[in-house]
């Protein structure tokens, strides 16, 4: 039996790692075999390409080559981690998937439909079984960020509130195109009742 792919998106600073840790602990609590990954990232190949994409002075990096950069570091984690763990019926749990490029290369960048179809070329289609969207302000994430002890901004987070404003506006695109897969979650409540939502979709993903 193929294993659930399951993605968690969010602006900067929405609290992503703090749900993913919890869906972690709750699915081992449940006796399911669940892989935790990042986007970009993942295999050796794709954090090298990570490390070019987030490196603050990397300035010159255009958009394109911004956005071609992440499809490769995708295309090269689904082929070697993601799709081989599914099909042994592991299921996956990644900090990020196709949705944040078109939220930040295709809405951010303003680089348009171009950046949903090289991706669609790039993962050939596949798209997790369902997404969690921690739902936060632009300005509330970036403020956290700001606000974390011994965090570094990376080349993306450095960008003017008017990017980030457009990557939200992206998701929240995302979230009325794809309301079947994207759970849209406020991510201004408590680390506890942001997961009593995520867990009330995990058990019937699941069919606990």
């Amino acid at each position: 039996m193929r294993g659930f792919f399951i993605s968690v998106e969010g602006s900067d600073g929405s609290g992503k790692s703090t749900q993913i840790k919890k869906i972690e602990e709750y699915l081992k609590s449940r006796n399911q075999e669940i892989l935790l990954t990042r986007e970009p990232g993942g295999t050796l190949i794709s954090e090298k390409i990570r490390e070019l994409l987030l490196d603050p002075t990397n300035k010159e990096m255009t958009a394109k080559t911004e956005m071609l950069l992440y499809a490769g570091a995708r295309t090269q984690h689904l082929e070697e981690f993601i799709l081989p763990n599914l099909q042994q019926g592991r299921s996956i749990l990644s900090d990020r998937f196709t949705d944040s490029s078109i939220a930040y290369q295709g809405f951010g960048r303003g680089l348009g439909d171009m950046v949903a179809e090289v991706n669609y070329i790039a993962t050939g289609g596949i798209s997790p079984d369902i997404t969690f969207f921690l739902d936060l302000s632009p300005e509330a994430g970036i403020a956290r960020k700001k606000a974390e002890v011994d965090h570094t901004m990376d080349r993306l987070e450095l960008e003017k509130q008017e990017f980030h404003q457009r990557v939200y506006d992206g998701y929240k695109a995302l979230c009325n195109l794809h309301e079947q897969r994207i759970c849209r979650i406020d991510a201004s409540q408590s680390v506890d009742a942001v997961f009593a939502e995520i867990k009330e979709s995990l058990d019937r993903l699941f069919g606990f």
